[in-house]
């Protein structure tokens, strides 16, 4: 028998979770309903956002989960890629950015060699 890497979400997962932590189950399940509803955004804008973060933080359950949210919304297939390709810019942005630390630390150990 193969095991997955990540299990299948399932209702039991859902309920045991419930059961175990149920105030916090509850306060985070409100919390996540506000966050995701109409507001300045629209919900629909949001589960884009929230498309594009669940492909940085690299959670198979948000992607899956955040993906057919957006679909619900009416979001398209376009929109939902044009969101991934904004995680992907901004995840290779941040790399390229902090390399700023990698070429000062260079130059900071190569002026102190050099000073010898």
């Amino acid at each position: 028998m193969t095991q997955e890497l990540y299990p299948h979400a399932s209702a039991e997962i859902t309920q045991q979770r419930a059961k175990l932590a149920c105030d916090t189950h509850q306060a985070f399940q409100a919390f996540s309903k506000q966050v995701f509803a109409d507001g300045a955004l629209s919900t629909k804008s949001k589960q884009l956002i929230a498309v594009a973060v669940a492909h940085v933080t690299q959670c198979p359950y948000c992607i899956r989960g955040h993906t057919k949210a957006a679909l619900r919304e009416n979001a398209s297939a376009e929109e939902i890629m044009e969101a991934i390709w904004v995680a992907c810019e901004m995840r290779a942005g941040g790399a390229y950015a902090h390399s700023t630390l990698a070429l000062d630390t260079v130059n900071d150990v190569l002026a102190k060699q050099h000073d010898r």
